[in-house]
């Protein structure tokens, strides 16, 4: 008998019919012989909801008790969950993140998982029921309730999964899995069978919204694999797997981007050592996120430095800039908050050369400028005008043809 983890997000369990359609393929794989325990999300649009209030009272609500409030649109659908497994004469009991024994740190909002408490699952285990747990949440040592960030209850799936030593981790959402690129924007796009961990790490990292990037860390340092399937059809879904473990290779996996970017830059900073290292250091002590970086010296020994930053903290990281440029004497603060980052990304570009002239001459083709370019040994990021996005992504995916299946990698030639 396997023990499998499975996890229903918010479109699953968004309405009391698809809560009913959920309950029944847990019924089919309880019946199957396997234990599960089961990890929910809020139901679709409640955790935007909760927060919307909290920032209708006031625009800075205390995060402690943000985390209060917005932990309770979980509570609610793991609860409507287990009455409906129970009406079915299939007994299951429904658990917080406390009440289970989900241990962070103190941040709120963002919190990490640092243990999960085995006894109440065992003790349920051995009476049969099925789990129903809150994703998202947990507690910290003063016994507040905590929350993991958007997508969080994908690491709280992913954390139990490797606490219970699961056989799996399944996924379970509105899409049939993990494809080279968001369906929505290119309907051409492939679902991808395998992709390795490294490859879903950099693709959730770089704006998929498939799976939360701290549950595919997890989930790799732990040897957990995880299973991408959809609540509404049937299918093996996307297994995201160690890389000597995938049959078809590709050279490139797939195409990520983000619309929340923005870019600010200070220009004409006096050059001076460390000066690098003053302006990060103050973003970083506000817990602003920088992504990518350029710096460029000028003729008049002057430095331009330029950085992207989550266009939610963008407010928050221009104050800090602004006063940074007085204390520098940099002649001007530059900003752009309508730029997007479009990112290819496969574990085939380290053995392959040309594929980045490939995504350049595609870009330039399509008529689209690059504001800056950062790259890694199975990435290339660059960022584009918000208005490109669509068109960009298109030009690439085209360039690639990632809407074929793969060829093997030894006759792959792009120069």
């Amino acid at each position: 008998m396997a023990l499998i983890v499975q996890k229903y997000g918010g479109s699953s369990v968004g309405n009391l019919d698809r809560i009913h359609h959920v309950a029944n393929k847990i019924l089919q794989t309880k019946q199957q012989g396997h234990d599960v325990i089961v990890v929910v999300s809020a139901m679709y649009g409640e955790t935007d909801r909760l927060i919307q209030l909290a920032h209708a009272l006031t625009q800075h609500p205390d995060p402690r008790e943000l985390d209060i409030l917005i932990s309770t649109g979980e509570q609610v659908s793991m609860a409507l969950l287990a009455m409906a497994l129970n009406a079915k004469q299939c007994p299951a009991r429904s658990f917080t993140g406390l009440q289970l024994g989900i241990h962070t740190d103190n941040v709120h909002t963002k919190a990490r998982i640092l243990e999960v408490k085995t006894d109440v699952i065992q003790r349920e285990l051995n009476q049969g029921r099925i789990i129903i747990v809150a994703g998202f949440q947990g507690r910290n040592e003063h016994g507040d309730i905590t929350t993991l960030g958007r997508g969080g209850s994908d690491t709280t799936a992913v954390a139990i999964a490797i606490a219970v030593r699961a056989q799996e981790c399944q996924i379970y959402t509105d899409v049939d899995g993990v494809y080279t690129t968001d369906p929505h924007l290119i309907p051409q796009a492939r679902l991808l069978p395998q992709i390795s961990f490294e490859e879903m790490l950099e693709m959730a990292s770089l704006g998929a919204k498939v799976l939360q990037m701290r549950s595919v860390e997890l989930a790799s340092k732990h040897s957990m694999p995880i299973r991408v399937l959809s609540t509404f059809s049937e299918g093996q879904g996307t297994l995201v797997t160690f890389e000597d473990k995938i049959v078809d290779k590709r050279l490139v996996s797939g195409i990520a981007f983000s619309r929340e970017e923005a870019v600010i830059s200070l220009s004409g900073i006096p050059r001076q050592v460390g000066i690098e290292g003053r302006i990060l250091g103050k973003v970083s002590e506000a817990h602003i996120e920088i992504d990518m970086i350029a710096q460029n010296a000028t003729a008049q020994n002057t430095v331009d430095f330029t950085f992207t930053v989550h266009r939610r903290e963008f407010p928050k990281a221009l104050k800090i800039v602004e006063e940074l440029a007085k204390e520098l004497g940099a002649v001007s603060v530059k900003t752009n908050a309508k730029v997007a980052k479009l990112s290819l990304v496969g574990i085939g570009m380290r053995s392959h050369t040309g594929v980045a002239s490939t995504m350049f001459q595609s870009l330039g083709e399509a008529g689209i400028p690059i504001q800056m370019i950062t790259t890694s040994e199975i990435k290339i990021s660059v960022v584009v005008d918000e208005a490109h996005l669509e068109k960009g992504a298109k030009a690439i995916h085209q360039a690639f043809e990632l809407d074929k299946s793969p060829q093997p990698l030894a006759k792959v030639m792009i120069e």
